[in-house]
């Protein structure tokens, strides 16, 4: 697929030279979770800690999209999940007053991923844990590039068929079951560390892709022990641990939303301590076989952190909401990267970074040649590890057409600079947020700013039609769902109802209730 990548020199030579990959996906990892990001935080993660010490942590590091699927594609191929309609995770179907949008729920066997890349430039790969990229073989990671598979199959959590979890016997065709009660996360740790033993003279590429912190809760006992008593001593059990959400809207179903805003479940803290511990068991393998400084190595959530349902497993202040939202809590997230060479220790950065720029990024720092017709979205953070403070690009894009799961609506969102504008397409409402003076994307501002609103939202419906943007589909004989700019037959109104964010200039979108 790639043989023009050993460019002009031995194939040995090359592999002596080029520098090991390893990147560690977090599944549903909040922004808050991690102890370098927040130094309030209930979890104990000295592993990644001691790794954002070592390399640059994005400060505003974002997932490509609010759930698990389109932002491991964004991940593997460096393009935006609307350019080939992978929008949602695979495969869900929720519906509110509208249809979702269409999309596709199998990842294409024919784009060039990082494993296709890495393995067609001499370098051993693996895949470990948690794919959730195509529901029938042929689309898992054997064949996307990957020598190895363990634990990866269609599902996007460790239970199956209403069984299964995270301790053996596993329903999952992937790993065989361990003794019973072994747990999955320190079973992906411990054969990641074979792969690098069998291939520490060699070239390798590992993409370690945790289940965890996904639900179910389910943790060791000693480690939900250990977080019953810390949860005890800090007197967590007399804090107020919940608050209603104010989005503007309530849920399709007009059911009241509420999200956690203390960290405070145990075996959810139990999980992230488990996660951590697994990671840096790997790290750790590397050192000992003095390979760390000859390994490039990712550390990235796919999501934001699982606050507004389905457990409110955890709290992602001061960021708004969490998984299934567009708003910072949903996509912004932890991003670690390590550089061995490159990057200076300790640093931080402000620059926003996307999951796209991982493709171009990796490819520079194994010196591979770039795939132009690939990654057509991703930027190489290459310049920023090496002590920039900027990137020649000014804005950040999300779409996700669908309800989630998490109570989320449908939405898109544009950042340039510290300006964030996101865009509810129910109705075509807009809010406006200064990230610099309002991190958590709390305050909506749009009524004072609505010239740079206008030209944000310009920008973002531009944008749609770049990647040719799919959109909410009327249900049979419902409502029709709003359209960005409008269609001959779908034209902008003026709101007579009241609106439930303040209108910018004299018109605005509406939804089509009679």
């Amino acid at each position: 697929m790639l043989g023009f990548l050993l460019f002009g020199c031995a194939a040995e030579e090359c592999s002596a030279q080029r520098p090991n990959v390893l990147i560690i996906v977090a599944d549903d990892l909040g922004y808050a979770d991690i102890g370098a990001y927040n130094d309030d935080s209930l979890y104990e993660t000295p592993h990644v800690d001691s790794l954002a010490r070592r390399g640059v942590m994005f400060a505003d590091g974002y997932a490509a999209n609010p759930v698990c699927s389109p932002s491991r594609y964004s991940l593997l191929t460096g393009r935006v999940p609307s350019r080939e309609n992978h929008t949602d995770w695979f495969c869900g179907n929720r519906t509110g007053r509208f249809r979702h949008a269409q999309y596709d729920c199998s990842m294409d066997t024919s784009r060039v991923t990082l494993g296709d890349a890495f393995q067609d430039a001499g370098y051993a790969t693996r895949f470990g844990g948690k794919w959730h990229l195509g529901p029938d073989s042929i689309h898992w990671p054997k064949n996307q590039g990957f020598d190895i598979n363990k634990g990866s199959w269609r599902g996007g959590s460790p239970v199956a068929h209403g069984s299964g979890g995270y301790f053996s016997p596993y329903d999952n065709p992937r790993p065989a079951d361990g003794l019973n009660g072994e747990y999955l996360p320190f079973r992906l740790a411990d054969e990641v560390e074979q792969f690098i033993d069998t291939h520490r003279d060699d070239p390798f590429f590992a993409l370690l892709s945790f289940y965890e912190v996904h639900n179910p809760r389910q943790s060791p006992d000693p480690l939900v022990q250990k977080y019953l008593w810390k949860r005890e001593r800090l007197d967590l059990d007399a804090k107020s641990e919940f608050e209603p959400i104010e989005v503007g809207q309530p849920w399709e179903e007009g059911r009241a939303q509420k999200a956690r805003v203390v960290q405070g479940h145990p075996v959810y803290a139990a999980m992230v301590d488990a996660l951590d511990h697994s990671g840096g068991q790997v790290l750790e393998a590397l050192s000992e076989r003095r390979l760390s400084e000859n390994t490039v190595v990712v550390f990235v959530s796919d999501n934001g952190g699982l606050s507004t349902a389905e457990g409110h497993n955890t709290s992602n202040r001061p960021l708004r909401c969490g998984k299934g939202w567009v708003y910072e809590g949903g996509i912004r997230v932890p991003h670690v990267i390590y550089w061995p060479g490159v990057t200076y220790t300790g640093s931080t950065t402000d620059v926003p970074a996307i999951m796209t720029d991982l493709y171009p990024t990796l490819f520079d720092a194994a010196g591979l040649p770039k795939c132009p017709d690939e990654h057509v979205d991703g930027t190489s953070l290459a310049p920023v590890l090496k002590g920039r403070s900027s990137l020649d690009r000014d804005a950040l894009f999300w779409h996700y057409p669908h309800y989630s799961n998490q109570g989320g609506f449908p939405g898109g969102a544009v950042r340039s600079g510290p300006w964030k504008l996101v865009e509810d397409y129910r109705d075509g409402s807009v809010q406006l947020f200064n990230l610099e003076r309002d991190p958590g994307g709390q305050q909506d501002v749009s009524v004072e700013h609505p010239e740079r609103l206008d030209r944000l939202r310009t920008r973002l419906h531009d944008w749609y039609d770049r990647v040719d943007a799919r959109f909410l589909r009327a249900k049979e004989d419902g409502p029709r769902p709003w359209r960005p700019g409008g269609d001959p037959e779908h034209k902008a109104t003026v709101c007579s109802s009241p609106s439930i964010f303040p209108p910018v200039g004299t018109t605005r979108r509406c939804p089509y209730d009679e």
